[in-house]
């Protein structure tokens, strides 16, 4: 019954290809808005502090802080709505959930950066 319904979810939901990221990480996300008869893309930047990693209805939750108010937004990862998804920093945490963030501002937020060496010689 279970491999019936994960058949369903593939044809319904049809996978984009993301770069992959995870908590921690800093995203920016292009997502297409419809307003009356126009359609515009606005871009969300902030810290990726959860994923859910279900087959059909996998998603994440990035926060940004706003005229200093926290601002968290769940994004479904096989929504039409999204253009793009581009990963800016890479985080070193130890979590795979970051709720602690959501008590902290300021310089207690901040996330150490995976630094990436160039193998190139």
């Amino acid at each position: 019954m279970s491999l019936l319904l994960d058949y369903v979810n593939q044809q319904l939901n049809p996978t984009v290809q993301h770069p992959s990221f995870r908590a921690g990480d800093t995203v920016t996300v292009h997502y297409k808005i419809k307003e009356g008869d126009k359609e515009r893309i606005q871009q969300y930047q902030g810290i990726v502090i959860m994923r859910q990693n279900h087959p059909a209805t996998a998603s994440f939750t990035v926060r940004k802080i706003s005229n200093a108010v926290g601002v968290e937004r769940i994004f479904p990862v096989n929504s039409p709505f999204i253009e793009k998804i581009e990963v800016n920093k890479h985080g070193i945490v130890r979590r795979a959930k970051l709720f602690y963030l959501r008590e902290r501002t300021g310089k207690s937020a901040r996330i150490r950066e995976k630094i990436i060496k160039n193998t190139k010689a």
